[in-house]
């Protein structure tokens, strides 16, 4: 009988977390994970572990966090100290998902069978840190995971698996991002099933596009922007940063718009009523249905109004 395969797993989110769990329902041997330093979250600012390392503890596997793995770099001894532990691991193969770190050559060249990585994109559509966001952002009618060959690129990899999911109208990030986490789950079983059955494909030249990381500065509503451009950031920004607008001096977070009909001064209130606030957009109107006040939760557009009524008339501002 064949033992299983060996596997280093690198990542750091719940998108990768879900990979990583897939792959221990499989029956592949983790010996080590590798995931980014415990981080301060939430409002005490307490040190928070990553939700990989949370999952590899749970399972008893040895656990490195790196700040860099550059032997010649800031932190020679954490890559000495890593390099060691995947030394000690003796594994086959290297599985990366939304780790955070760039793998220097001597990691990629490390693994017998090399690097994998799990990319939430059809290559090249969006290469970089936040392929999900970008695609809700662009109006893409579909997305997918690429299951791909590492190289010392950004992305740049030989593709081994492609599979493609529909964007609803109605997905966010959030929704979009489960549903892609178990299928790159699903795919990278597959793809270490296959051994060196898949035949790796280069990327094409062209339709290359750079999926830049989110940055809470995004958050600004720009209500001279057309209703449908502004409702897909609103979709693409949940559950983070959102939208952000000010109304009397107030700070308010926009989670849900539709857009509808009308026309006026971009910022200016149309019209409310119980399904919504509707605001002039540079071209159309967008129907908020979903908002936030500071401090507050997220409420419907009705249970909103009653806290804070807002008229006719009324301007919102960036």
């Amino acid at each position: 009988m064949t033992a299983p395969l060996r596997v280093i797993f690198a990542g750091t989110p719940e998108f990768a977390a879900t990979a990583l769990a897939a792959l221990l329902y499989a029956g592949f041997s983790v010996p080590l994970v590798l995931t980014q330093p415990d981080r301060p979250a939430g409002r005490g600012m307490k040190l928070q572990a990553s939700s990989v390392k949370e999952l590899a503890l749970q399972h008893g596997i040895a656990v490195a966090q790196p700040r860099s793995l550059r032997l010649d770099g800031k932190y020679p001894e954490e890559a000495a100290s890593a390099r060691q532990a995947l030394l000690d691991a003796k594994a086959d193969v290297m599985v990366v998902a939304a780790y955070g770190l760039i793998l220097p050559q001597w990691v990629l060249d490390f693994p017998p069978r090399g690097c994998l990585n799990i990319h939430a994109s059809l290559l090249p559509r969006w290469r970089g840190a936040a392929p999900i966001h970008r695609a809700i952002e662009a109006g893409d009618s579909e997305t997918g995971i690429t299951i791909m060959q590492m190289d010392a690129g950004l992305d740049t990899g030989a593709m081994l698996l492609v599979e493609r999911v529909a964007i609803a109208a109605s997905d966010t990030t959030a929704s979009l991002h489960d549903r892609l986490a178990e299928l790159g789950g699903r795919m990278i079983v597959a793809a270490l099933a296959a051994g060196g059955d898949l035949r790796a494909t280069p990327q094409p030249s062209e339709g290359v596009n750079y999926a830049h990381k989110i940055e809470k500065a995004e958050a600004q509503i720009d209500w001279t922007q057309p209703a449908v451009e502004i409702e897909r950031r609103l979709r693409a920004f949940d559950p983070f940063p959102g939208g952000l607008a000010r109304l009397d001096g107030e700070a308010i977070k926009c989670w849900r718009g539709e857009v509808c009909a009308g026309a006026g001064e971009p910022g200016l209130v149309l019209g409310v009523d119980e399904h919504g606030v509707v605001v002039a957009c540079g071209e159309q109107a967008l129907r908020l249905t979903e908002l936030q006040r500071a401090g507050a939760k997220r409420l419907p557009a009705q249970a909103f109004l009653q806290a804070k009524p807002i008229a006719a008339g009324a301007r919102f501002a960036a």
